[in-house]
């Protein structure tokens, strides 16, 4: 049994990542100012005695019981839709600098393993397909995006160093676009989006002519990456996502046909630096750490789908 500390731990990726490691047998010590994560998410948790939510803000302190012995800190802490972070901007840029810088001084305090989870934003939009760990990235530092983009390129370069520096044991997960359960109907990222509408019977909007592409990763799967990851001896940066590569149109008509909806399409301008083509080389994550998605697309959206049914028709 290890004490992982999870920052950012009450949201969508972060909550999947307590659950993973409570059902193993871990103890988790979920940090979340809860600004874009929930309670709700980590409602069922709260009365295991092997976890427990300290409510702050990473950028501003990092504060443990001082009995607490930690084994592990996942840094999960960060906006991640592109409306939340577009919304918070320079709290976007603060988790990714100094909030990481205080994740890593509490790993080194208790010379523990720290995995860095990093975006395939890093890549912006990519020269270079599929996008390999060892492409640096085509990004704009100037545009409306880059305080995520940097955020988190910036928050690598912090993790080298502390490790080059300071010997801490770190690991570096680049994540590739995920779905699934806990997204928040039309919170900005295209599956929820996609699905709101679809059940609203509204029109889906598509940027651009939705010949761009993603490659989506089912959240259970994004989640065991991220743990071998984790459990391994590995620095990285690691990729970490599907390598099923989609059109934004083929998943409109995808998310319509699964919910049976007759709503319209309708296309709007690019968003500003918005990426052509996503898609992860994963050569290294097969190859060292033995891990690949198993949920295909179609099912996904389906549990998908049904998660955010309810939340859809209350909201």
């Amino acid at each position: 049994m290890s004490r992982i500390v999870v920052a950012g731990g009450a949201g969508f990726l972060g909550s999947h990542l307590c659950d993973y490691l409570i059902a193993r047998g871990d103890s988790v010590v979920c940090l979340d100012d809860l600004s874009t994560g929930s309670r709700d998410n980590v409602a069922h948790l709260l009365d295991s005695p092997r976890f427990s939510l300290v409510v702050g803000d990473v950028s501003e302190k990092v504060e443990l019981d001082a009995n607490t012995k930690v084994d592990a800190v996942c840094n999960l802490a960060s906006p991640a839709s592109p409306p939340a972070y577009l919304e918070r901007p320079l709290e976007t840029l603060a988790v990714g600098s100094e909030g990481t810088r205080r994740l890593l001084e509490l790993a080194l305090a208790h010379e523990a393993r720290f995995l860095m989870a990093s975006t395939s934003e890093v890549y912006g939009d990519p020269l270079v397909h599929p996008q390999r760990e060892s492409y640096h990235g085509n990004v704009d530092p100037t545009g409306p995006r880059s305080v995520y983009d940097e955020a988190k390129r910036f928050a690598e370069s912090m993790t080298m160093a502390m490790h080059r520096y300071r010997g801490v044991d770190v690991t570096i997960a680049r994540i590739f676009n995920t779905y699934g359960p806990r997204l928040a109907p039309g919170d900005g990222r295209v599956v929820s989006n996609f699905i709101s509408q679809a059940l609203r019977g509204e029109p889906l909007t598509v940027y651009g002519d939705g010949s761009q592409t993603r490659s989506l990763c089912y959240v259970d799967d994004e989640i065991a990456g991220l743990v071998a990851l984790l459990d391994s001896s590995l620095i990285g940066p690691v990729n970490i996502g599907s390598p099923d590569e989609r059109t934004i149109l083929e998943l409109a008509h995808t998310v319509l046909e699964l919910s049976g909806s007759d709503s319209p399409i309708t296309f709007e301008p690019l968003p500003t630096d918005d990426p052509v083509r996503r898609c992860p080389d994963i050569t290294l994550a097969t190859s060292e750490l033995g891990w690949f998605p198993i949920v295909g697309l179609r099912d996904g959206i389906t549990r998908t789908m049904e998660y955010l049914a309810p939340r859809v028709r209350a909201s």
